[in-house]
């Protein structure tokens, strides 16, 4: 990389640091010899990781009998984890991006109290996880378990490392050196005008069809539940309560108020399940969906709108205290209890494409089915959003950004787990339609004896008394994953705690668990929305850009709340189950969108001139690219109606010309009518997407082209400015940060520099 496009070093005469002050950076000679440092224990640790993962790779993938234990699971992911972030994270930081702490980022330079406020790297990671771990991690998992353990498993582990958790770090570094600008404006300002307007328009649109299906998992968890929606409902004054303390009560005491939070929090869920067994508890919290829809509606509107402080990073960092700690526990559980798994490594349906649950092929359908788990936009808008407008220091963006990520791989696995150790037959049975099943327990059980699976015969009493032990009614077409996930873990779970006679409480702590993950990424996504809402006016009324202009900022949200709130009512009316039919939409528009967000990355690596390095973002572009335009084209083009959005339209079209008054999984001519608006407005908006994301890939590789040719391209980042703070990189300090930080709480408060956030 050239002396001119070197982040790091380009602007040594620059920063000039304050005589008064300690270095607010590790030398970077001194940082290197650290990493390089390695003593007989160490090298003993490493390779002992690197030896587990070994052999637990053999196990899921070479080693196949009857059954797999699910223990392999666990340990193939976490050391693959620990190797991919200690050794290729931080390559990706020497070779690629450089960063400096030395240089101020936007949390400081442009400090308003609000919006950009440097966060503690502790709480913002917290932050950052909750807002990308929505449904994705959680549903997808599930229903890709249809096809097998082990392609799935391959594409969680193998995919965050190669690149979802690289686009998620290249993304927040870059939004970060440009002021926290959005992933849209980014695209606008290295993919020129028609590039750039194409990307905006694809992410704005995408951002309201996955934050309007995010909404609807909650609502469907949460539907009819009083339990659910108490607890739920608590971390909202929790949260605001937490904001305040770090705020004004006790300035930087993160660990007191997280332990305060944390006992709040495990306060509000033991009292839900004591609300929802009186009379007047189930008479208050019991609300149907559509109620819980506007009050979701309602919520994201303040959400986006109130000071990042006060609400949306307590509430996501308290969040993120269940969401960990429930997913460790599931691995200790699974540790123990050690559950062994019948399910083939690659299923019946993974050619063949038939399957009941996920219609289509393991190519490309897997990869758009597990999203969130191993490569997902809608965390590129996360990371250009709020993320890099709070971030302390520049070389906690790998922190932050790709070990956030591969936590949130981590969920995906523990996901996919749970839904593999269900028997076989109660998974189909919960996830096959209603139309398939008839909603009856025998209807379900002649279905799924019907699909000719080995090993599985599936019988009435298997299912009713499963229901009765997780205190349903009927687990029968539980579509939509969360039911069946919250099975899988209260089976494992009451293993380990509390025996047979626990299953409902887990089941229920299951529940509230989803819905409480998802939600957070509904506020955070609501708020990125109108930051790039904001980019994109701006480029017209320079005022917008502006996101401290309360003006501009309540106009915004409230037109991206009311785009997403559509939807989301018309999901939750829809007579078929709106998470039927609008999921495959939101895992296609999900990936086309980490397409985008790759190809800017691309473009931004050229232009900086680092084209030896241009591989780390071009190659999960590639593959991507590749998936996601094969999975628009099936949807589109397809003659089969259960894969192809317009051959269902055209079926259902036709019955209804035909004078039938029942079609498919269609019971009513409503239903009909319904099926046919629906497949119209999806298989448009599938066009609509991949023409934009096609357009802005090609614009990003002429770009690149035009950079290889030049040498380089002009730099967009923002001007640096010499920074008056520090803060180590990582959750555990070095011994030389602890020494940095000792020079700095050894400055009397009048010397320190004030610090806008937690």
């Amino acid at each position: 990389m050239s002396e001119k496009h070197n982040g790091a070093h380009g602007h040594k005469g620059v920063l000039e640091t304050d005589p008064d002050l300690p270095p607010t950076a590790i030398d970077a000679a001194v940082a290197d010899a650290e990493d390089r440092r390695w003593t007989p224990a160490k090298i003993a640790l490493w390779l002992g990781i690197a030896l587990l993962g070994g052999i637990a790779w053999i196990m899921l993938a070479i080693v196949r009998g009857e059954t797999v234990n699910a223990i392999w699971f666990v340990f193939a992911a976490v050391s693959t984890y620990f190797i991919a972030y200690r050794f290729y994270s931080k390559f990706i930081e020497r070779k690629l991006l450089q960063p400096d702490d030395r240089r101020a980022t936007p949390a400081e330079y442009k400090a308003d109290g609000k919006d950009y406020v440097a966060t503690d790297r502790r709480v913002l990671y917290g932050h950052h996880f909750a807002a990308i771990a929505g449904a994705g991690p959680l549903v997808g998992p599930v229903l890709a378990a249809q096809m097998g353990y082990l392609p799935g498993t391959l594409w969680i582990i193998v995919g965050v490392i190669l690149a979802g958790a690289v686009q998620d770090y290249l993304v927040m570094f870059f939004s970060m050196r440009r002021g926290g600008r959005s992933l849209g404006q980014m695209a606008r300002e290295e993919l020129g005008v028609i590039g750039g307007t194409a990307a905006l328009l694809a992410t704005l649109t995408i951002m309201i069809i996955i934050v309007a299906i995010l909404a609807l998992v909650v609502v469907n968890a949460l539907g009819e539940s009083p339990w659910g929606v108490f607890s739920v409902s608590m971390t909202i004054p929790i949260a605001l309560f937490m904001g305040v303390y770090l705020r004004f009560l006790r300035p930087g005491k993160v660990t007191e108020v997280s332990l305060i939070g944390f006992a709040l929090l495990m306060l509000a869920i033991v009292a839900g399940g004591w609300i929802a067994e009186t009379e007047w508890g189930v008479a208050l919290f019991t609300l149907d969906r559509v109620t819980i829809a506007w009050g979701i509606i309602i919520y994201g509107f303040i959400a986006a709108v109130l000071p990042v402080w006060l609400l949306l990073a307590p509430r996501d960092y308290l969040s993120t205290f269940m969401k960990i700690g429930t997913i460790v526990l599931l691995a200790v559980a699974i540790i123990i209890t050690r559950p062994e798994i019948s399910v083939p490594a690659i299923s019946e349906f993974a050619a063949t494409g038939t399957g009941p649950v996920v219609p289509g092929p393991l190519f490309p359908f897997l990869f758009v089915t597990i999203a969130c788990g191993a490569l997902s936009g809608f965390h590129a808008l996360i990371s250009s959003g709020t993320t890099p407008k709070l971030i302390e220091k520049e070389r906690q963006a790998r922190f932050i950004g790709y070990g956030g990520m591969l936590m949130e791989s981590f969920v995906a696995i523990m996901a996919l787990v749970a839904a593999l150790s269900i028997d076989r037959g109660i998974y189909f049975a919960m996830n096959s339609s209603a139309a398939a099943t008839g909603g009856t327990v025998e209807g379900a059980v002649a279905f799924v004896n019907g699909l000719g699976l080995t090993g599985v015969n599936l019988t009435p009493d298997a299912l009713t008394s499963l229901a009765g032990n997780v205190g349903e009614e009927s687990i029968v077409s539980r579509t939509g994953g969360a039911p069946t996930l919250a099975v899988g873990i209260a089976q494992i779970m009451q293993g380990l705690f509390g025996g047979g006679g626990a299953m409902a409480f887990w089941y229920h702590f299951a529940i509230m668990f989803e819905a409480l993950f998802i939600l957070t990424a509904v506020d955070a996504g609501t708020r990125v929305a109108r930051f790039m809402l904001q980019d994109s006016i701006g480029n017209f009324i320079p005022r917008f850009r502006d996101t401290s202009w309360r003006v501009g900022a309540w106009l915004c949200t409230a037109i991206m709340v009311a785009g997403w709130g559509a939807i989301l009512i018309m999901g939750v009316t829809d007579p078929l189950g709106g998470i039927n039919t609008l999921f495959p939409l939101f895992g296609i528009a999900n990936q086309l969108l980490a397409a985008i967000a790759l190809a800017v990355c691309m473009a931004i690596c050229a232009k900086k001139g680092a084209f030896k390095y241009l591989w780390i973002p071009a190659l999960p572009l590639a593959f991507a690219a590749v998936v996601t335009i094969s999975a628009s084209f099936l949807k589109i083009f397809s003659p089969v109606p259960a894969i192809g959005y317009w051959a269902q339209h055209n079926a259902f079209k036709d019955a209804l010309a035909a004078g039938e008054e029942s079609f498919g999984n269609a019971p009513t001519v409503e239903a009909m009518e319904k099926v046919v608006t629906n497949t119209f407005i999806q298989g448009t908006l599938s066009i609509v997407f991949v023409t934009l994301a096609i357009i802005v890939i090609i614009t990003a590789i002429l770009a690149t082209i035009r950079a290889y040719r030049n040498g380089g391209g002009d730099e967009t980042e923002d001007a640096p400015v010499p920074s008056r703070i520090y803060a180590p990189a990582g959750l555990i300090p070095t011994p030389p940060e602890k020494e940095l930080e000792a020079q700095w709480n050894a400055l009397g408060p009048a010397k320190r520099p004030a610090r806008s956030g937690h």
